[in-house]
C-alpha cells in the first residue's frame, strides 16, 4: 500500500501536472483528465472480498506490512460484510470518526474518568488496534472507499467508473468526487476548500488529485514509495492573532516541566484554542516570547496548537520576560536541567504529578519485584491516601488492603509477603528502584559494586563517581542532585526504618559482580527458561553486557530456539556460541 507524495502550494501542483503530461506525450491520444477528492484523516486500510464476501482488512503498515484488523473492520457499520454483487476485489478506504461523534465520545470518557482522546485522527486509529472488537464496536467508526486496487472479471476503464461500481456493490464512497479539465481548476479547488473545511462533519488535512483514465495511470506507473498519477494538496495551517495572557508551569508524569501559554481565547481550524505548549525554556528564548505579546498561532498538524511567532511591532514595553522556577510548581522539590539537554526535570521523589510512575518503575520486576502490586492497585491505593511515595509501602496493613476493590483475603496476604520479601532485595536494585535520572540497572550495579553501601553513594562527589568505568559526568550530576533533595533523603530515611537492605551482599559481590565482568553477549531466538530481560538481567548483575548485534568483540552468542540472523553472523565471525544449558552453566560458574 503506496502511501502519496504531497504538495503544499500552486507552484508544486503545476509541477506535479507539467510530470503527467511529459510522461504521457506521444503515449496516448484524449485529454488529461484529474479526480479531485478530500483527504480524510483518519486510518487507511485495505479492504479484500472473495465473491462479495469480506474475507480480510489490514492496515498499512510501514507499506509493506499491515495489521489484521478484519475483526475490528467487521464491527464498523457501513463495511458491508456481503456486496450487493459478488465481486471479487480490493479496495482501499479511509478509517475516521465524525466530528460531532468525536466530540460526545471524548464526553463520555471524561464522564467515566477516562483520558480523552487529543483528536479524531487519534481516537480512529487507536480504535482499530484494539485486541478486543467488542471495544472497537463501541466507537463510533465510519469510512470512505477511495480507490479500487483491482477487480477479477470486470473491465474498468476510469476512476469515476470504478467509484461508481463500488458504490453500487454496496461500498461506502467518498462524498465529494470532482472531475477537472485542467490543473487551474484543480488549484482553484485547493483554494476553496481549503476554506470551507471546517464546515465539514468530519475532518480533513487536504485534497487528493488523481489521473482519471486508468490507462493513462499504467503509463504512468509508480516509485518505489508513491504512484506517479495521484498527489495530495496538504492544506495550510491556518494562523490566527492573539494575546498570550500567561506562562504557566506543567509538571508531567516523567517530571518535565513545561511551559504552557494561556492565551486569549481564538478560533483556529475549527476549534477555540486557549492554551499552547511552548515545550521548554530554549523554545521560548529563541522565539523571545514574553508575557503580554501579540502572538500568532496555528495547529501543528492541524492538531496541536503553537506559537509560530510573536509580533514584536505590537509590543507596548509592558511585557514581562518569562524565567523557569527553580522549585517544582506541584510538590516544591528542587528542579534541575543536566548539561546538553532542553528539559528541566523535579527530582522530588514524592512528587504527586510523578507518583504513580515513580511508584510502578519501583515495584518492576528489575527493581524492588512486589508481585502482585500492578497500575490498577498502586491508582487504588494513591486515590484513597494511602501511599504518598515509594516508602509508604512498606508500612500498609492489612485492613487498609482489603478494603480496595477486587482484593481478598488471599490477595492481600500474598502481597503483604511479597512487600516484605522485597525488603531483602539487593543494593543495586534498590538504587536502580529510586528512579534516579539516568541511572539505570547496569548504572546501579557498577555504583553498588562500588561504593557497597546506600549511606556511602549518598555522601559521594561527583568525582568519586567518575572514577567508575562507565559511569560519565551526567550520571555522577544526576544522582548528587537527587540526593541533594530533602524529600529524597527523608524517602531513604523511611525506607532504612521500614527494614529495607541498603547494603551490598557478601555474596552479590563474590558470585554475581565479578564472573562475566568484561564479557559481551548477544542473545538470539527463544529461551525456555528465560525471557529476553530476564536473560539480560543475569548477564549484567555478574558484570556482563548484552548488545543487539554480533561483531568480532561479542564474546559469546546465546542461541534459543528459532535464531535469526545473528546466528549466522556469529559462525561467519567465529564468535563463540552457546545454547541455553551452557548458558546457565556460565551463568552458575
Amino acid at each position: 500500500m503506496l502511501s502519496l507524495s504531497n504538495a503544499f502550494n500552486e507552484g508544486e501542483l503545476m509541477d506535479f501536472d507539467r510530470r503527467v503530461r511529459n510522461a504521457l506525450a506521444g503515449q496516448i491520444d484524449g485529454p488529461i483528465e484529474y479526480i479531485v477528492e478530500f483527504k480524510i484523516d483518519g486510518l487507511s486500510v485495505a479492504l479484500d472480498y472473495q465473491e462479495g464476501r469480506l474475507i480480510r482488512g489490514s492496515t498499512r503498515g510501514d507499506g509493506h506490512v499491515g495489521e489484521d484488523v478484519t475483526e475490528n473492520l467487521k464491527t464498523i457499520r457501513s463495511i458491508p460484510l456481503v456486496l450487493n454483487k459478488p465481486y471479487t476485489l480490493q479496495v482501499r478506504g479511509e478509517v475516521f470518526i465524525p466530528k460531532k461523534a468525536f466530540k460526545e465520545l471524548n464526553e463520555k470518557r471524561e464522564l467515566e474518568g477516562e483520558p480523552t482522546f487529543a483528536n479524531p485522527r487519534n481516537a480512529a486509529a487507536g480504535s482499530l488496534r484494539q485486541l478486543d472488537p467488542r471495544i472497537t464496536a463501541s466507537r463510533p467508526l465510519d469510512i470512505f472507499i477511495f480507490n479500487l486496487q483491482y477487480i477479477d472479471g470486470v473491465q474498468v476503464n476510469t476512476h469515476l467508473e470504478a467509484m461508481n461500481l463500488i458504490k453500487e456493490a454496496g461500498l461506502k464512497t467518498s462524498p465529494f468526487l470532482y472531475k477537472a479539465d485542467s490543473i487551474h481548476e484543480v488549484i482553484k479547488l485547493c483554494s476553496e476548500w481549503s476554506i470551507k473545511r471546517h464546515d465539514l462533519s468530519f475532518d480533513i488535512d487536504g485534497l487528493v488529485i488523481k489521473v482519471n483514465n486508468l490507462r493513462q495511470r499504467r503509463i504512468l506507473g509508480e516509485t518505489t514509495k508513491s504512484p506517479r498519477w495521484a498527489i495530495a494538496y496538504k492544506f495550510p495551517a491556518e494562523q490566527k492573532q492573539t494575546i498570550l495572557k500567561d506562562i504557566i508551569v506543567q509538571v508531567g508524569r516523567t517530571g518535565v516541566l513545561t511551559p504552557t501559554a494561556i492565551l486569549e481565547p481564538v478560533r483556529v481550524a475549527g476549534s477555540l484554542i486557549s492554551r499552547a505548549t511552548l515545550h521548554n525554556e530554549d523554545y521560548i528564548r529563541e522565539k523571545d516570547i514574553r508575557i503580554g505579546d501579540t502572538v500568532v498561532i496555528q495547529k501543528a498538524g492541524d492538531i496541536i496548537p503553537e506559537v509560530v511567532r510573536v509580533e514584536k511591532d505590537k509590543r507596548t514595553g509592558k511585557e514581562k520576560i518569562f524565567v523557569m522556577p527553580r522549585h517544582c510548581p506541584v510538590c516544591g522539590s528542587d528542579v534541575v536541567r543536566l548539561e546538553g539537554e532542553a528539559a528541566t526535570r523535579c527530582i522530588g521523589n514524592a512528587c504527586p504529578a510523578q507518583l504513580k510512575r515513580l511508584i510502578i518503575h519501583f515495584v518492576s520486576r528489575d527493581a524492588m519485584d512486589i508481585r502482585g502490586l500492578g497500575p490498577a492497585i498502586i491508582s487504588q491505593l494513591i486515590d484513597n491516601g494511602l501511599i504518598r511515595d515509594s516508602a509508604d509501602l512498606y508500612y500498609l496493613t492489612y485492613d487498609q488492603l482489603i478494603n480496595l476493590e477486587r482484593m481478598g483475603d488471599k490477595s492481600v496476604n500474598n502481597l503483604l509477603a511479597s512487600i516484605e520479601k522485597s525488603k531483602q532485595q539487593d543494593l543495586d536494585r534498590l538504587l536502580f528502584a529510586l528512579g534516579i535520572r539516568l541511572v539505570g540497572s547496569r548504572a546501579a550495579q557498577l555504583i553498588a559494586s562500588h561504593f557497597k553501601s546506600l549511606d556511602n553513594i549518598m555522601n559521594a562527589k561527583e568525582e568519586d563517581f567518575l572514577e567508575i568505568h562507565e559511569i560519565g559526568g551526567k550520571i555522577a550530576e544526576s544522582i548528587v542532585a537527587f540526593f541533594k533533595e530533602e524529600q529524597n533523603m527523608e524517602l531513604v530515611k523511611r525506607l532504612k526504618i521500614a527494614g529495607v537492605n541498603t547494603e551490598l551482599k557478601e555474596k552479590q559481590e563474590s558470585e554475581q559482580y565479578l564472573s562475566l565482568t568484561g564479557k559481551t553477549f548477544v542473545l538470539t531466538g527463544t529461551l525456555a527458561g528465560y525471557t529476553r530481560e530476564e536473560a539480560k538481567s543475569e548477564i549484567e548483575r555478574r558484570g556482563g553486557r548484552v548488545t543487539g548485534s554480533v561483531s568480532k568483540k561479542t564474546d559469546y552468542v546465546v542461541v534459543g530456539e528459532n535464531p535469526g540472523s545473528k546466528l549466522e553472523k556469529a559462525r561467519t565471525l567465529g564468535v563463540k556460541i552457546i545454547d541455553e544449558e551452557q548458558f546457565k552453566k556460565l551463568l552458575m560458574s
